[in-house]
């Protein structure tokens, strides 16, 4: 897709060029971690057994590892490497937590760390056509990221995704590393988290759903072990959470405290020690009935306008 600047009325193309994928965009990405990716940075170029990792990050939101790799040659699996990257890192446990701790003076545990969430993401300025289909599998804990520079110093990341998933990667891939990954790493979707049979909380998140989507309809919703993560699809920052239940739907406000939003109710509840579990101050307010949805989304609109607008 062109890249226009506009000059007045009058679009000007911005010519793509050339990047050193696996040098100047390492650089960027590992001092924009956050930004980019929504993860923290742990380590470059760390390397274990026959394999080096070329970066380390570690998702927050997760409490789980990320393998960052950088690629200029598209001849390669994405699967394959994928596989044996998070098979290093699921045979390795306790020289990954150990990295952790010395390049974050932090103090985690093996069993701090959700394994199930790990995953890999690879870098290239573009992909295969077998490459990009490969994202069309269920159950895949491999993302591809397209990067392209442009004049004006301007830098693009765009997620490769398929339209629509098919059969699980789990009944294709056969192999030691694929045995490995698909006993230990789980890909959640919305429905893990809503049984059957919680028709209230069905019908309150499809509304939640519906009325943040008014605000922006880049609003994506991402289910992950402990809740359903929503984030603006242009920022990987998730702005806030969703944990259904079947009494009660709780909403969790993130990087936020109760005197930050107007609540007039009082209804928002911080959580004790949030900042110091992670790194962050997060606030929650619970959601009985659909009737409860539009002060919820009241809430949620504040909150966006702080982080993202």
């Amino acid at each position: 897709m062109p890249i226009y600047k506009q000059d007045g009325i009058k679009l000007v193309p911005l010519r793509e060029k050339k990047i050193d994928v696996e040098k100047m965009v390492q650089g960027i990405v590992e001092a924009n971690l956050e930004g980019v990716f929504g993860i923290q940075f742990v380590a470059t170029e760390f390397a274990l057994h026959s394999l080096r990792v070329d970066t380390l990050a570690f998702d927050e939101e997760t409490n789980a590892f990320v393998i960052i790799e950088y690629k200029r040659d598209r001849s390669f699996s994405v699967v394959d490497q994928g596989y044996a990257y998070l098979a290093l890192l699921l045979n390795n446990k306790a020289d990954f937590v150990l990295e952790y701790n010395e390049m974050t003076k932090r103090n985690l545990r093996k069993d701090d760390i959700d394994w199930s969430q790990s995953r890999v993401i690879f870098v290239a300025q573009s992909f295969t056509k077998y490459q990009q289909e490969a994202m069309g599998f269920q159950d895949l804990p491999i993302e591809l990221w397209e990067v392209r520079k442009y004049d004006e110093n301007l830098v693009l990341f765009n997620e490769i995704r398929a339209s629509e998933k098919s059969e699980s990667i789990n009944t294709v891939v056969k192999g030691k590393n694929a045995d490995t990954v698909s006993t230990q790493i789980k890909q959640y979707t919305i429905d893990d988290h809503i049984k059957p049979d919680w028709t209230e909380a069905r019908e309150i998140f499809e509304e939640l759903t519906s009325q943040i989507h008014q605000i922006d309809q880049s609003f994506e919703a991402k289910a992950v072990r402990n809740h359903i993560g929503f984030r603006i699809s242009q920022s990987n920052n998730v702005v806030f959470n969703v944990d259904p239940g079947k009494s009660r739907t709780r909403v969790g406000l993130l990087r936020t405290r109760p005197q930050d939003v107007n609540d007039p109710e009082k209804r928002v509840k911080y959580i004790d020690h949030s900042y110091e579990n992670w790194n962050q101050h997060v606030s929650v307010i619970d959601i009985t009935s659909v009737s409860d949805v539009g002060y919820a989304v009241m809430l949620i609109k504040q909150v966006y306008r702080r982080f993202v607008e």
